[in-house]
């Protein structure tokens, strides 16, 4: 059984600053574009039988940088969208909507470009997502290309939790890979966050 390879996309302006970036397409700095370059060496020995990526240019650009070539663009894998609150940062929120937690309350609506959706919405992208990878791991591994609160999601949901509990892991940084597998065939998180 091959590995799934998780990674986050390499930093962006919004990242650096706590901003929620969605579905807004915010390019790599140059410190996101070399932290995707470096993952290229712990990639290389891989036997990789498939590459998905978010449609964003931050993620597609991070596969490209870390030699993952032909990497193909998922819907399923854009990161959460955050309606209201896109752009902003858990603070700001925090300053109109104290004690506000993303995972036990969610977003609010936002614009035509930014409507929002909710924790069960996220799962079931992501539950979409490991259904068309599970059965590619029985020829060697993929990787994922992808973003910090959608690569949560997907880890829980690959361990078989509820996705409420993707509060438990920590925030992967930008630039990181993390490694799903399975042991005696259950699901298990190998690695998590490792730049």
């Amino acid at each position: 059984m091959g590995e799934l390879m998780v990674i986050r996309h390499g930093q962006t302006e919004w990242s650096l600053t706590g901003q929620h970036a969605g579905r807004t397409d915010v390019p790599l700095t140059a410190a996101g574009e070399a932290a995707a370059r470096a993952l290229a060496p712990r990639l290389a020995g891989r036997r990789l039988v498939a590459v998905f990526s978010s449609p964003l240019s931050r993620a597609l650009r991070t596969a490209e940088l870390a030699g993952l070539t032909g990497a193909q663009p998922d819907p399923d894998l854009l990161e959460w969208d955050y309606g209201g609150y896109e752009g902003r940062s858990a603070e700001q929120i925090r300053a109109t909507r104290p004690g506000w937690d993303l995972w036990r309350d969610g977003v609010i609506p936002g614009d035509a470009d930014h409507p929002g959706e909710q924790l069960a919405r996220v799962a079931a992208r992501t539950d979409a997502a490991l259904a068309r990878i599970r059965p590619l791991l029985t020829e060697g591994d993929v990787a994922v290309v992808a973003h910090g609160h959608l690569a949560r999601v997907l880890t829980v949901r690959w361990l078989g939790l509820p996705p409420s509990e993707s509060r438990l892991l920590g925030h992967p940084h930008p630039g990181t890979l993390s490694v799903l597998t399975t042991e005696a065939d259950q699901p298990v998180l190998a690695a998590w966050n490792v730049p």
